[in-house]
């Protein structure tokens, strides 16, 4: 049996992952929106937020968790290929 190292655990893409990282995406963009939504709500048209978390959720939903799938994706396809 061969030994995973610590890398494919985190960055060795399978069906779990993508749809952990597929839920991950769908749950921070209702979150930015919810939370920019209720921002509206309450304080307003000229809102741009409430206490830091709108834009928080926003950078992990446009950003972070796209990144992570590249990431993923292109350590699986170099570690498919260079067997």
């Amino acid at each position: 049996m061969k030994q995973k190292n610590k890398f494919d655990k985190w960055f060795l893409l399978s069906w779990k992952r993508f749809l952990f990282i597929l839920i991950a995406f769908i749950i921070a963009v209702l979150l930015h929106n919810l939370i920019y939504g209720l921002g509206i709500y309450f304080g307003g048209r000229n809102f741009w937020g409430v206490g830091g978390d709108e834009p928080f959720f926003f950078i992990i939903a446009t950003i972070l968790i796209p990144l992570y799938f590249i990431i993923c994706i292109v350590y699986s396809l170099i570690k498919k290929f260079s067997k």
